[in-house]
């Protein structure tokens, strides 16, 4: 079954193009992920960590 799968990537034109697209998509949100967490600012983080406790 895994030789009728690999036969029909191989023959795709521009296949290999796809797995390094999908590595960069996922690199640049990763990065981007991190970013935006270690860019927030502290006082907005505890200040959301506080709002279940409050009664208001």
């Amino acid at each position: 079954m895994f030789e009728q799968i690999k036969h029909n990537l191989e023959t795709i034109e521009g296949i290999e193009t796809y797995p390094i697209t999908a590595l960069l998509i996922f690199f640049v949100f990763f990065v981007g992920l991190g970013v935006w967490v270690f860019s927030y600012k502290k006082e907005k983080i505890d200040e959301m960590s506080q709002l279940p406790l409050n009664d208001n």
